[in-house]
């Protein structure tokens, strides 16, 4: 009846009668126009691997100004978590007695 094993999902291989296969590029291929500049999209690599690829593709990146501007974005959203959260930056300064 199935209760151990996973139902397998049903595969169909429709192919068009006046198709011609031997060009490049199948209207019938789902794909993201960008797909084939990003390292991070394919083979599924899980978590690690996939957070590797991220910060190759970050490490990498020739626009040193949006790093930047991610940069500035991720601080200021910290500090605005830490104001949330009533954190005390005096902890980080030495006390004046």
């Amino acid at each position: 009846m199935g209760l151990i094993s996973k139902r397998k999902n049903k595969k169909f291989s429709y192919e068009p009668r006046y198709y011609n296969s031997d060009k490049e590029g199948s209207p019938f291929q789902i794909e993201h126009k960008f797909d084939k500049f990003r390292s991070t999209v394919g083979d599924s690599k899980g978590w690690k691997g996939k957070f590797k690829d991220a910060v190759a593709d970050l490490k990498n990146n020739s626009n040193k100004r949006a790093s930047r501007t991610i940069f500035i974005i991720v601080s200021i959203f910290v500090l605005i978590f830490l104001y949330i959260i009533d954190f005390d930056l005096s902890i980080f300064t030495q006390p004046t007695y």
